[in-house]
């Protein structure tokens, strides 16, 4: 993309962005991916609906956000990340109001609808294209950096609403996070910088080179496999989220233990993004993928072999390697293809990941429910696919190109 460093561009500068986008990203997430957790049970009794009627709303919101995600990475190529962050925020807090006042099925999927144009364009992929936007082929470090802050959005999220439904009852816990969204997603965002103009008018000036390049048979291929990757990941990660202490529980483990073990997962994703950050900072991110994608079938390896005392080994390697792929969904488009159009092209990139992750707590649950345990192999082998997928990617190509030549007013 050519991008032109932010004025004053600097370890401080860097470190306030990172801060204030990973708090924002941990609202984002805390409100909205974990919130029918906690809420569904009590929003389906007030509306007199069933519990899956929730979450079948809920899938919509992420089908909606498949199909935003384009376009919301476009808009930050040509804008930067600043308005269109905002912009979401004010989106998320009118979907949470509607939801609040939902009187029935129709608001309740209206408003998970509008909730969902939010999350196409305001959770990690609209952050790490803002990121890019900004600081072009040096984001890996801040892409890392908002995951390890917004590694936590379920470990506040979770016991927040909680907290809010039991003393304000589950509408008055939507209302307050849309108020979040007000007086502290929003200024949040709004204080990242500008993104520069020089870096604008080049993005618009280069669209056409960057879909003719990203049309060539070298980068089509490419994209095919990292968009099997990430449908894979998103897959399994949510299939985990949903089904992990029923699926360890299947596998012998009592119920407190697999509350213990489901906990693990957390600390576990961001232990695996401090790695990255220290030990693989160096290397590049296909060798961290591939180690990551791993993780899961290995941890599921020791589960199947030990049973309920291999669970604790199974939370902290799955949790671990999603970490470490979380990032990878941020820093591979860039090292494979470049800077220019990223927004744009991670949009089309996560929209089969996003397809896959509104049908992965139905389609597991159907294999929990038939195999058991067992269930594992079929995450397991689609992890071993995605690191096969991995295997067939190269690290030179496109990145050479604009890793040749400094960007810019960088020497």
């Amino acid at each position: 993309m050519g991008t032109v460093p932010v004025a004053g561009d600097g370890v401080r500068q860097r470190t306030r962005v990172v801060a204030a986008l990973g708090t924002a990203q941990t609202l984002a997430w805390a409100s909205t991916y974990y919130l029918p957790a906690m809420l569904a049970a009590p929003m389906a009794r007030e509306l007199g609906v069933s519990v899956p009627t929730v979450f079948a709303a809920f899938s919509t919101a992420l089908a909606v956000s498949a199909l935003a995600g384009p376009y919301a990475g476009g808009a930050i190529d040509r804008w930067g990340g600043r308005p269109v962050l905002v912009g979401t925020s004010l989106v998320f807090a009118l979907g949470l109001v509607g939801l609040g006042l939902a009187q029935g099925p129709i608001a309740l999927f209206a408003a998970w609808i509008v909730i969902g144009l939010g999350m196409g364009s305001g959770l990690y992929e609209a952050a790490f294209s803002a990121l890019v936007r900004l600081y072009g082929s040096q984001s890996r470090n801040a892409i890392t950096g908002i995951t390890l802050i917004a590694g936590f959005a379920s470990t506040v999220g979770w016991p927040l609403t909680t907290l809010l439904e039991a003393e304000l009852g589950w509408r008055g816990a939507c209302f307050a996070w849309a108020g979040l969204h007000l007086l502290l997603g929003a200024p949040l965002n709004a204080s990242l910088p500008r993104a520069p103009r020089d870096g604008a008018r080049a993005s618009v000036a280069d669209t056409g080179d960057s879909a003719a390049t990203a049309g060539s048979s070298g980068n089509l291929r490419a994209a095919i496999l990292l968009s099997f990757v990430f449908a894979v990941t998103w897959f399994v990660s949510t299939a985990m989220a949903a089904h992990l202490p029923a699926l360890v529980m299947a596998g012998g483990a009592t119920l407190a233990t697999a509350v213990a073990v489901g906990a693990l997962v957390g600390p576990a994703q961001v232990a695996g993004r401090l790695v990255e950050f220290g030990l693989l900072r160096r290397v590049h991110p296909l060798l961290s993928a591939r180690l990551a994608s791993l993780m899961h079938p290995l941890g599921a390896a020791v589960l199947s072999l030990a049973g309920a005392p291999g669970a604790a080994a199974f939370a902290l390697l799955h949790g671990a390697g999603n970490g470490i792929l979380t990032i990878a969904k941020g820093t591979l488009p860039l090292v494979l293809f470049g800077p220019l159009g990223y927004g744009a092209r991670q949009g089309l990139l996560m929209v089969p990941a996003r397809i896959a992750q509104a049908m992965a707590p139905w389609v597991f649950g159907i294999g929990l429910e038939r195999w058991g345990a067992g269930a594992l192999w079929l995450s397991s082998a689609l992890s071993i696919a995605a690191f096969g997928a991995l295997m067939l990617l190269r690290r030179v190509g496109p990145e050479a190109r604009w890793s040749t030549a400094p960007e810019p007013g960088r020497q």
